[in-house]
């Protein structure tokens, strides 16, 4: 019988536009300081740390996570390994170092995301014929033929059309994400990873309207239900982790925590990549023995309002479950973090800012985010104390 994992500390950076606050800095460079506040925030030494896994989607090799890990100052020793499933590696870096203290492997893993769409490398095909010029390209393949490989922007546009998700509808769902950013923004613990400010804020985060969003040019689709500028999250730079530790340690700490209920991986039609967290939670559902009124707390990765609407509706999710303070078409979308951006947010609702944000009835949370090439990704969490746990 596997042992439980716990979370017992989270941080991310700010989260900032491509070309923003963070432009300067590689995806090894954001995730640094983050790990080092973690040991902080646990009181735990570097020395403790067994394994970093780490997601990245953008970088195309070189290990961040490793880079990472020195340059936050970890002991030589310490293994690092870098994790690329696109949208969800964040989080399935998170449910492997899961996976691996379940198992008895490991005592205390750090475990998270990080990218920078501003520093990522430009990407080239090499030619087959030496004197031939490589050929730029922005995004590799998800799925091979026969399978569909839409563009995801163009995904979400007919997604759109076929659920009659119209433009304005969209709009308010992404004036609502703004408004809940914005009124956790005071609560939030992020760290700097400039170095600059005691608590930094999302870059991208703005008092929002419908009528402004109801202007943003429309990148696919039609007038009617077309995806926009505004119900798009932004491509963004960022850095998040969580420190996960086995029973024995977690009960040393003294620290309240999240225990890990369960996490999944599903993969899904490439075609409807926004669809898989549907049947990503409905499994999580199945091994648990729950349902989605269990859950006090749901964090749904927002790559596009849309996205995010039908699923929630399909699922039967409530508004006051939903992404309370606030998702990505409210801070920005950093590849290869944001599924670890999602963990963070219900470490923060439901251990850090309960009282801000909304009493929690539950002790449970759900965090779910799709990616390209139709995969999907979910992490069940507990909240638990020392006494109680």
């Amino acid at each position: 019988m596997s042992a439980p994992a716990y979370m017992i500390a989270a941080r991310r950076t700010q989260i900032a536009p491509r070309s923003g606050a963070l432009a300067a800095l590689q995806a090894d460079q954001l995730a640094a300081p983050v790990v080092r506040t973690l040991l902080q925030d646990a009181d735990m030494p570097p020395a403790s740390v067994d394994q970093v896994f780490l997601g990245n989607a953008l970088y195309a090799g070189g290990n961040p996570a490793r880079l990472a890990a020195l340059r936050a100052g970890l002991p030589l020793g310490v293994p690092a390994m870098t994790v690329d499933t696109q949208c969800c590696s964040g989080l399935d870096a998170i449910i492997l170092a899961a996976r691996l203290i379940e198992a008895g492997a490991a005592d205390c893993i750090l475990a998270g995301g990080a990218e920078s769409f501003s520093r990522a490398p430009i990407r080239l095909t090499r030619p087959m014929d030496k004197n031939a010029e490589p050929v730029p390209y922005d995004r590799p393949p998800f799925a091979p033929p026969p399978f569909a490989d839409p563009d995801l922007t163009d995904a979400a546009a007919r997604l759109a059309s076929q659920n009659g998700v119209g433009r304005e509808r969209q709009a308010e769902f992404a004036v609502a994400s703004h408004a809940s950013a914005i009124k956790a923004q005071g609560v939030l613990k992020r760290v700097d990873a400039l170095d600059q400010e005691e608590n930094p804020r999302d870059g991208f985060t703005r008092n929002l309207t419908v009528t402004t969003a109801m202007r943003a040019p429309v990148l696919a689709g039609n007038d009617t239900s077309g995806v926009t500028a505004a119900t798009t999250a932004c491509e963004a730079d960022g850095a998040a982790a969580v420190l996960l530790v086995s029973e024995q340690v977690w009960k040393a700490s003294g620290k309240p925590a999240l225990k890990i209920l369960a996490g999944r991986s599903v993969g899904g039609d490439p075609a409807d990549p926004a669809l898989v967290p549907i049947a990503v939670a409905e499994a999580l559902f199945d091994q648990l023995a729950l349902d989605i009124s269990d859950f006090a707390a749901i964090e749904l990765m927002e790559a596009y309002a849309v996205q995010a609407m039908v699923t929630a509706e399909r699922l039967g999710i409530v508004p006051s479950q939903l992404n309370r303070l606030g998702g990505a078409l409210a801070r920005g979308h950093p590849i290869g973090a944001s599924g670890a951006v999602l963990a963070v947010q219900l470490f923060e609702i439901m251990l850090r800012t309960s009282g801000n944000a909304g009493n929690i009835e539950k002790s449970r949370g759900l965090a779910l985010i799709a990616a390209a090439g139709g995969l999907g990704s979910g992490l069940a969490v507990e909240r638990v104390d020392c006494k109680g746990g």
